[in-house]
C-alpha cells in the first residue's frame, strides 16, 4: 500500500473526477486516507465488506460503495465511495485500477532505491545483485557512472527534486541518497562515452542547479563500470573526489576522480606515514608557526612557477622583502623554496597539513 502522503493524493485526485468523498482503508478496518474529515458514518459498512468470508469484489448499500483492494499478495484493503452514484461499479472499478497502478509504480520505486542503496554501500552478494536487476527490469552489462551533488548550502529536497526531473525519467538512470546533504545519481553512459562525457554531465548539473534552483553545488563523479556490480566502487570515487575537493580545490565546482593529480594521491595515504613526513619537514612544529603572510607569499610564489619577480609584481611587494620572507621559510625548516626540490617538499607538506586537519575534523 501507499504511503500517506501518496494515498491522499491519489483519492484527491479521484474525488476531483467523480465529485464524491472516497476514502482508503486497510484489512484491518482502519482509515489510512480519506477526503472527507467525518469518517464515522460509513464505517460500519466497512468493517461488514472487509472481513468477508467470500472476499466479494464488492458491496453496494444505500449510502456507500465499497470496493477491494488488492496487491501481487493479496487482499491489502478497501477503497470506498462515500455516496452511491450512477454507474457506480464501472467508476469503482476504474478507481480501484487507479490506485493499485499507483501503488505498484510506488512500490516498484521503493524497490529500486533500496536496491540501488544497498548496491552502493556494497551490502549485496552478487547472486542477489543479478536477481533483483532481473526483478527490476535494470540491464547488467550497462556502462554507468556515479555522480555525488553536494549542495553548499542544505535545500536537499528541491535539488533532489530537481535532478529527479532532469535524469529519472530514463529507466536505467536513478536518483538517491544514502547521506544526508549529498544526492546521488546513477547515470547510463554509451558505450563509447568516458572520462569527458562525464564532466560534460556533471558541469550541466552545476550549471542547471545555479539556473533553476539558485543552488551553488559541487559535483564529483568517479570512472564509468561496465557491470553493475561495480556501480559501488565509482560511488567510493566519486567520494574521494568530493573528499580531495574540499581540501585541495575548493574553488573546483566539478570533480572527477581521474582529474584529481597530488591530491589524490595525498588523501590515500596511511596517516601514520603523513605525520611523520610532516613531523620531518616541521621539526617537530605545525605548519600554524608560519604567520598568514608568508603563507600567502609562498603560495603565490608556487603559482607563478618560482618567479620572483613576477611574484613581487602580483603582491606589490619589493624583491627584497618577497626574499626576507622566504629566506623565514629556509631558517625554520632548512627548505630554500627557491630551489625546485625544497619547493616541491614545501607544497608538498603543505597539502599533507592539509589533509591531516580535513580528517581530524571529520573525527570530531
Amino acid at each position: 500500500m501507499l504511503a500517506n502522503p501518496m494515498l491522499y493524493s491519489v483519492i484527491n485526485d479521484i474525488k476531483q473526477s467523480i465529485k464524491e468523498d472516497c476514502s482508503i482503508w486497510n484489512s484491518r478496518g482502519r482509515c489510512l486516507a480519506s477526503t472527507s474529515d467525518d469518517t464515522h458514518e460509513i464505517q460500519e459498512d466497512v468493517e461488514k465488506f472487509l472481513p468477508m468470508v467470500d472476499y466479494r469484489e464488492t458491496q453496494i448499500t444505500e449510502r456507500t460503495a465499497c470496493f477491494r483492494l488488492k496487491d501481487e499478495d493479496g487482499i491489502t484493503g478497501g477503497f470506498v465511495i462515500h455516496n452511491v452514484i450512477d454507474n457506480i461499479e464501472i467508476i469503482g472499478g476504474l478507481c480501484v485500477r487507479q490506485i493499485e497502478v499507483a501503488s505498484q509504480y510506488h512500490e516498484k520505486r521503493l524497490d529500486k532505491n533500496r536496491f540501488f542503496q544497498q548496491l552502493l554501500l556494497d551490502n549485496l552478494l552478487l547472486v542477489d545483485i543479478y536477481n533483483q536487476a532481473k526483478k527490476l527490469h535494470l540491464e547488467n552489462e550497462v556502462k554507468r557512472v556515479v555522480f555525488v551533488i553536494e549542495p553548499k548550502k542544505q535545500k536537499d529536497n528541491l535539488v533532489l527534486e530537481t535532478v529527479k526531473n532532469l535524469y529519472a525519467s530514463d529507466a536505467q538512470d536513478f536518483v538517491t541518497f544514502i547521506e544526508e546533504g549529498q544526492i546521488i545519481l546513477i547515470k547510463t553512459l554509451e558505450v563509447t562515452d568516458g572520462n569527458q562525457e562525464s564532466e560534460e554531465i556533471a558541469r550541466a548539473i552545476v550549471d542547471m542547479l545555479g539556473s533553476e534552483v539558485m543552488v551553488d553545488a559541487r559535483v564529483a563523479y568517479g570512472n564509468a563500470v561496465g557491470e553493475l556490480k561495480s556501480v559501488s566502487k565509482s560511488y567510493k570515487e566519486a567520494n574521494i573526489a568530493l573528499d580531495v575537493g574540499k581540501i585541495f580545490y575548493q574553488d573546483r565546482n566539478v570533480l572527477g576522480y581521474n582529474g584529481l593529480g597530488i591530491g589524490r594521491l595525498i588523501h590515500q595515504l596511511p596517516v601514520s606515514l603523513c605525520e611523520m613526513f610532516l613531523q620531518e619537514v616541521f621539526k617537530g612544529n605545525a605548519v600554524e608557526q608560519f604567520d598568514k603572510e608568508t603563507l600567502m607569499t609562498v603560495n603565490a610564489f608556487f603559482e607563478n612557477n618560482l618567479n620572483i619577480s613576477e611574484t613581487a609584481r602580483q603582491m606589490y611587494l619589493h624583491r627584497n622583502t618577497l626574499g626576507y620572507r622566504l629566506e623565514k621559510i629556509m631558517k625554520t625548516t632548512g627548505l630554500d623554496v627557491k630551489k625546485f626540490d625544497d619547493a616541491l617538499t614545501f607544497k608538498i607538506a603543505l597539502m599533507v597539513s592539509d589533509h591531516m586537519k580535513f580528517i581530524k575534523s571529520k573525527e570530531q
